[in-house]
């Protein structure tokens, strides 16, 4: 089932406003989850959708609220998002992270007090596409256990990088998981394993099985203890850059809420010009392609290329979505 992106915004759009957004955040955040469902990322558009909803009911995310600044430090800035619309909050942090990039070189916003951003890749794009380096990340409610252990005590702890490049900038969205617990459920909702082993069945097996690791929430940490090493350290830096909360006390609240953000933008553009930027990016990404695959046939692809790809056709054919999250969606209109 296919929907067109301007049907899937207006739906979204026309929901949020009756939850009680003002036009001008429901239709940013409306575009945000119709972008992540068309660039091939329902996990963190129209499937996280109706969960945002029960979020909003439940008075965890406030529809009037907008993100306040508590402290400045020259181009570092600590931000309170007064649990705002996690989407929402994050993309005028990072639009405020450019600002400051634009004076300085470099800007950083800190965020406590805010709610889920959904794709964090979404933010890294808009500083890429206005010729910024940028890089964030968020921490969690605990969903992993540290290498080693059983119990959940860290997070997944999205990290993002994006940086320019023409239609489809360079991007790195990864949880630090090895796979986020959104694109686990997209798997199981579309019947399928996964393309690698994601975490432990109840038995303490490693497994491909979705299903399996969703019953355990025992996911493997990427690089194994590398990875559960990074999610400590971004948890530390953002909590204490942001006064906000660490991974352990978000996981004392119950819910995903309340979390900690931090942003980064780097004006590669404005101190180095577009050509630099672009040469140095065609350099590296036209010596990858010339690399042999190492399957009969395969290709290599940069990060971000297939995301790029996938919009494209889906602009043209209709977005894809799961008939009964869709219909789910749409119930919410009567």
């Amino acid at each position: 089932m296919r929907i067109p992106y301007g049907e899937m915004r207006d739906v979204f759009l026309r929901i949020l406003l009756k939850y009680g957004f003002h036009e001008e955040k429901a239709a940013r955040a409306a575009e945000l989850f119709t972008d992540n469902t068309c660039d091939g990322v329902a996990s963190h558009g129209a499937n996280r959708f109706p969960r945002v909803l029960t979020y909003i009911r439940k008075g965890h995310i406030a529809p009037a609220a907008d993100p306040i600044m508590e402290e400045s430090f020259g181009a570092l800035e600590r931000w309170n998002g007064n649990r705002g619309m996690g989407c929402t909050n994050a993309s005028s942090a990072m639009d405020r992270a450019m600002e400051l990039a634009a004076i300085s070189g470099v800007g950083c916003v800190a965020m406590r007090n805010t709610n889920h951003w959904m794709r964090g890749g979404a933010y890294g794009l808009q500083a890429a596409r206005k010729g910024f380096v940028g890089i964030c990340w968020t921490n969690t409610m605990p969903n992993m256990p540290p290498w080693g252990g059983k119990e959940r005590r860290i997070g997944n702890n999205p990290i993002i990088m994006a940086l320019p490049w023409k239609e489809s900038p360079v991007l790195i969205d990864g949880a630090l998981a090895q796979f986020s617990y959104g694109a686990i459920e997209a798997h199981r909702l579309a019947g399928r394993q996964l393309p690698v082993p994601g975490g432990y069945d109840e038995e303490g097996r490693i497994t491909s099985d979705p299903g399996a690791i969703e019953k355990t929430w025992r996911v493997l940490p990427i690089g194994f203890w590398k990875g559960s090493g990074l999610s400590i350290a971004l948890d530390l830096i953002g909590a204490l850059l942001s006064k906000g909360n660490t991974v352990r006390q978000i996981g004392e609240l119950g819910d995903e809420i309340a979390v900690t953000q931090t942003f980064l933008a780097f004006n590669a553009e404005g101190m180095y010009g577009k050509e630099y930027v672009e040469s140095v990016v065609e350099g590296v990404l036209s010596d990858l392609k010339r690399a042999a695959p190492a399957e009969p046939g395969g290709e290599i692809l940069y990060p971000g290329e297939k995301e790029g790809r996938t919009r494209r056709e889906n602009l043209e054919l209709g977005i894809p979505v799961n008939e009964e999250i869709w219909e789910s969606i749409l119930r919410e209109l009567a």
